[in-house]
């Protein structure tokens, strides 16, 4: 400013209000920089001015698209994978043993209400039972026809008895009911269901390791346990030899097994003879046997064997999976390698074999050119490609055996192993052998399809209708140079198709007894259906498949598959080769339709749907379909079993169950049997406290 007030030539504006916000010098001179009148500078700040807008509006913009795109990924990842999962969830399974109802009272979770309430007690509401499936054994009308059965003990002086298993007389409210299947077919109880303590205390489960026992008992919900325990006496099973129980135990009963053409005397005419079974378990070297476990093989040994008075003898196949251990060679490392492989108390009762001894025993050869296709990429004498070797070679040195259970060590069922097995045996006797294929190729859905007999004649229609040739007898095909071994003259037909009135096969035990449908692999797209060898590659073999190896076969079924093998050098995938041969030579085959769980709630019309009626090969459930069984109690890959077993057993699974919740809610787990596949882990050991 001039001495007279007036502005300097050059000066901006003066304001008095912005003088008084500010009045330092140094403010004026930074509101020159934020004011700049020169173009230079109002180009750089417009410069920045619109350069710094378009960081602000770009960042802006990348923050909104990443915001969109995570909220669609937590989206898609909320998102079913399967559409199935978005069928409610079924939680009846783990009402416990503080809501047991009568069985007449029962009604599945399927059919209630939401939020229907369950009447919970402090302590289970009804007395534990003993299970007692076998036949009445000193009744005249079991005498009539057959020998005495003398009873079988664990030890070698006799002192220590067969034990009993205990369930509870009731089902537990809002149970849920099995979409496939029945227990009533198979002859085995329905009104009655099982906790750990009554099916697994007698085997060691709740006593002490002092005493012989694992100990759990401590360290689980247990409302009324107490009374259960003191039903049974005490096992010590640290010095048990199962192998010799069950060798005195067929002593005992020989007469019972062997063939009997005079009268006994008593006016009655000659005893029946009973069939003897092996009950085969592929195990390996290397195998970890957990303690749980090691209660279930007691279970089976017991079970299936001492009770039965000698009906069944469980072994070990035990893959010696180093093939450079020369187990034929020396009777000192077979015993050595057998000593490292199996828990002593199985040690009796244990076989070992190995790829390079099947190599020796079926020599071939079979030749990769004879292959339709090795989608596996494997050796032919491996496990994975042809279990069913070891199996041959195992019947071939036990011809004493009729029929041969082939189980794996992955497999568990929750209810009585005799009733199970005898339930299934004497259903499948019971079959006629008409339309017995096209019923085996299908799943009975009883809420859907009614009664088994229901079920029956709606196959018979569909085939008529759909004009399919049923399958009767041996299946003929062109075979090329090769040529076919002879059916066997029991397998051929007594009269046509249309004569028959569903007789014969009624009263024949099955050759073939599967627990997943029997399907034309060749109308779906599971991988391994071309790995067939020896056969006329360029028109292949009518073949059948059922998934997941367990079952039971014939001698008479063994000794085909065997002479096929080792005359013809033939083979197929594992699931393919039994049913394949029994189609090819007329043996009769059926699928068991034992009770199958589901975890969520699936419309049947659906059901029936995807696994009866797939609309193209793709849509399989035994091809890429397959993920429609993971939320079932018995598959390859099943969800479900592993976590139903697991939290029966009282462990927490994926955060839920456990000790804190039983106690909290209904008690402990009570399901009627299952068969469950796949256990891969126990979820229980025992205390380390307690050292076994």
């Amino acid at each position: 400013m001039g001495s007279a007030g007036t502005p300097l030539i050059g000066s901006p504006p003066y304001s008095h209000k912005m003088s008084e916000t500010w009045p330092k010098p140094s403010s004026r001179w930074r509101l020159g920089m934020v004011l700049p009148t020169s173009p230079k500078k109002l180009c750089v700040v417009t410069f920045c001015f619109i350069f710094t807008s378009l960081v602000l509006v770009g960042g802006s913009f990348r923050a909104r698209r990443y915001i969109v795109q995570k909220a669609a990924e937590q989206k898609a990842a909320e998102e079913p994978a399967y559409h199935w999962q978005r069928f409610p969830r079924l939680n009846g399974f783990y009402n416990g043993v503080r809501s047991l109802v009568n069985y007449t009272d029962w009604l599945p979770e399927q059919q209630v209400a939401a939020y229907t309430e369950v009447s919970i007690t402090k302590l289970p509401p009804v007395e534990p039972v003993i299970v007692d499936p076998y036949p009445q054994y000193d009744s005249p009308d079991y005498l009539k026809d057959h020998h005495p059965v003398k009873k079988c003990f664990i030890d070698e002086d006799e002192k220590v008895p067969a034990p009993d298993i205990f369930a509870y007389p009731g089902i537990p409210a809002n149970m849920s009911a099995p979409y496939w299947g029945s227990y009533e077919i198979l002859n085995i109880a329905p009104d009655r269901c099982f906790e750990r303590f009554g099916r697994l205390g007698p085997y060691g489960y709740s006593y002490n390791p002092s005493e012989g026992g694992l100990g759990l008992a401590n360290y689980t919900e247990h409302a009324g346990a107490d009374e259960i325990q003191d039903m049974f006496e005490k096992v010590d099973y640290r010095n048990v030899n199962w192998g010799k129980a069950q060798q005195r135990c067929f002593e005992k009963n020989r007469e019972r097994f062997e063939s009997s053409s005079t009268s006994t005397g008593d006016g009655a005419g000659p005893k029946k003879r009973v069939q003897r079974t092996a009950y085969v378990l592929r195990t390996w070297t290397g195998y970890e046997y957990s303690d749980i476990q090691l209660l279930s093989l007691r279970a089976m040994i017991n079970e299936l064997s001492l009770k039965s008075g000698g009906e069944y003898d469980v072994h070990f196949l035990v893959h010696v999976k180093n093939d450079s251990i020369p187990i034929w060679a020396s009777e000192e490392v077979y015993n050595e390698t057998l000593q490292e492989s199996v828990p002593r108390e199985f040690w009796d009762m244990s076989t070992l074999w190995s790829e390079q001894q099947m190599r020796a025993y079926y020599p071939g050869p079979f030749p990769d050119e004879e292959n339709l296709h090795n989608h596996a990429e494997a050796d032919v004498y491996g496990v994975y490609r042809s279990a069913h070797f070891a199996l041959q070679w195992f019947a071939q040195h036990h011809p004493e055996y009729d029929f041969f259970w082939n189980w794996e060590m992955d497999v568990r069922y929750l209810g009585h192993y005799y009733e199970f097995h005898n339930g299934v045996s004497e259903w499948a006797a019971a079959q006629p052998r008409k339309l017995l294929w096209e019923r085996s190729a299908r799943f009975w859905i009883p809420g859907l399809h009614g009664t088994y007999s229901a079920f029956s004649e709606f196959v018979a229609n569909e085939t008529r209708d759909k004009n399919e040739k049923p399958i009767w007898g041996p299946m003929g095909f062109e075979t090329g140079e090769r040529g076919m071994l002879a059916a066997p003259e029991f397998n051929k037909p007594p009269t046509t198709f249309d004569k028959d009135n569903y007789e014969w096969g009624v009263g024949e035990e099955a050759d073939l007894l599967t627990f997943n449908p029997i399907f034309d692999p060749t109308k779906t797209n599971w991988v391994f259906r071309d790995d067939v060898s020896g056969y006329n590659v360029t028109k292949p073999p009518p073949r059948r498949a059922a998934l997941v190896t367990i079952g039971r076969l014939s001698k008479r079924l063994l000794q085909t598959m065997h002479e096929e093998t080792s005359k013809m050098r033939r083979t197929m995938f594992p699931e393919m080769w039994p049913s394949s041969v029994a189609l090819h030579h007329g043996f009769k085959a059926a699928y068991v339709p034992h009770p199958v769980y589901f975890e969520h709630k699936w419309p049947l019309d659906t059901m029936n749907q995807i696994f009866n009626y797939p609309t193209a090969p793709h849509e399989s459930p035994f091809g890429w379909g397959e993920h429609n069984f993971q939320g079932a109690s018995f598959y390859y890959d099943s969800g479900l079993s592993g976590a139903l077993w697991r939290r029966w057993l009282g462990s927490k699974e994926n955060g839920n169950g456990g000790k804190r919740f039983e106690e909290k809610h209904s008690g402990r787990m009570c399901l009627r049997g299952i068969l469950h596949h796949p256990i891969k882990t126990e979820g229980v050991e025992s205390s380390p406290m307690w050292p076994l």
